[in-house]
């Protein structure tokens, strides 16, 4: 593997966890909000990702240059979750319904907090391996004077 080839999957993998950090601070922002514009309340969103070959033109493919199991991360599509939403008695609150109770998003802050974590730390070795691959383009540049 080539060194850009190791920068391009290191950059969709810093992509991929800004898009779902972006869905864990929407879902954290969003664990009282019982309207929304569809109706209803809030809806977690979760990021789903996917993988290709990080191959770049039909040449690399046909040429067999590249590793085979190289492969970029791609954040394919962001879902809404079906989890039904949690039922609170509240009758003074303009969202209840005629029995008094309002429908708040299932949203579990502590679990939401957790993905953050997760997906921060993913980031950071997304970071850490880029920097790798840069030190080594460096001194293979220092190799050449």
């Amino acid at each position: 593997m080539d060194l850009l080839t190791s920068l391009k999957i290191s950059a969709s993998g810093l992509a991929a966890n800004r898009k779902r950090m972006a869905a864990i601070s929407s879902n954290i922002a969003n664990a009282q909000t019982t309207r929304t514009a569809e109706g209803g309340p809030y809806r977690k969103k979760e990021v789903v990702f996917g993988a290709e070959p990080a191959r770049e033109s039909f040449a690399d493919i046909l040429e067999g240059e590249l590793d085979e199991k190289a492969k970029t991360v791609h954040a394919t599509e962001v879902i809404s979750t079906d989890r039904p939403p949690i039922l609170k008695y509240e009758p003074n609150h303009p969202d209840a319904n005629e029995k008094g109770y309002v429908a708040y998003p299932n949203i579990n802050v502590m679990e939401e907090m957790a993905n953050m974590i997760s997906a921060s730390r993913s980031y950071e070795a997304n970071i850490s391996a880029l920097n790798t691959t840069k030190g080594m383009a460096m001194k293979a540049l220092e190799i050449g004077r």
